[in-house]
C-alpha cells in the first residue's frame, strides 16, 4: 500500500511534483483542496470568507482523515497550512504514510509565487520585501510541522522532474 503524501509551502512544487509521480508510479494524484472544493461546492477562499478558518482547518483535517483509511494508493498534496492544523502534522507519521517534506528556500519561493497574487489571496498585496518577509515569517513558524514528514527533499535549483525522480528512489 503506497499513501504518498507531500507537503510544503506555496510554490513548493507539490502539484506539479504530484503530477509527475502519477504518472510514474501509476498510482492517482488527488489534491486536498480541490477534495475539499468539491465536497462543499465551494472554494477555500469562500470557505474561509464565510465560514471561518476554524470550520475549514476543522472539515481538511475530517477529509484528510478520511482519505487516509481508506485501503487504496494515492499521491496526495497537501495545503500548505495543513500540517500546521489539528496535530495532521502527527499524520504524516502513520506506518502506512510516505509523507515527504518539498522543502523550498525563502527565495526560491519568492521567486516561483511573485505575480500570483490573484491566485494566491495571501501574497495578494505583498510585493518585493514585504514578500520576502512574509514568506521567511510563514516558512520559519511552518518549518516544525513541515519537519514531521519522513522524507525532506531539497527543491531549489531543481526541475520538478528531477523532484519527482528523488521522490521515487524513496519509495
Amino acid at each position: 500500500m503506497k499513501k504518498i503524501i507531500l507537503c510544503g509551502y506555496m510554490g513548493s512544487g507539490k502539484t506539479t511534483t504530484a503530477r509527475l509521480l502519477s504518472n510514474a508510479a501509476e498510482i492517482p494524484y488527488m489534491d486536498l483542496d480541490e477534495i475539499i472544493e468539491k465536497e462543499t461546492g465551494k472554494t477555500v477562499e469562500e470557505i474561509f470568507a464565510t465560514d471561518g478558518e476554524i470550520k475549514f482547518r476543522k472539515l481538511e483535517h475530517n477529509i484528510l482523515k478520511g482519505l487516509l483509511d481508506v485501503n487504496e494508493d494515492f499521491i496526495l498534496g497537501l495545503g500548505g497550512g495543513t500540517p500546521c492544523y489539528a496535530n495532521n502534522h502527527l499524520l504524516l507519521q502513520r506506518n502506512d504514510v510516505v509523507s515527504v517534506y518539498l522543502k523550498t528556500g525563502i527565495k526560491e519561493v519568492v521567486k516561483r509565487v511573485q505575480g500570483q497574487g490573484r491566485t494566491r489571496p495571501l501574497l495578494a498585496n505583498l510585493e518585493g520585501a514585504a514578500l520576502e518577509e512574509f514568506i521567511g515569517q510563514h516558512l520559519f513558524e511552518r518549518s516544525y510541522f513541515y519537519h514531521h514528514a519522513k522524507h525532506v527533499v531539497l527543491t531549489d535549483g531543481k526541475s520538478p522532474a528531477q523532484v519527482a525522480d528523488e521522490i521515487m528512489s524513496l519509495l
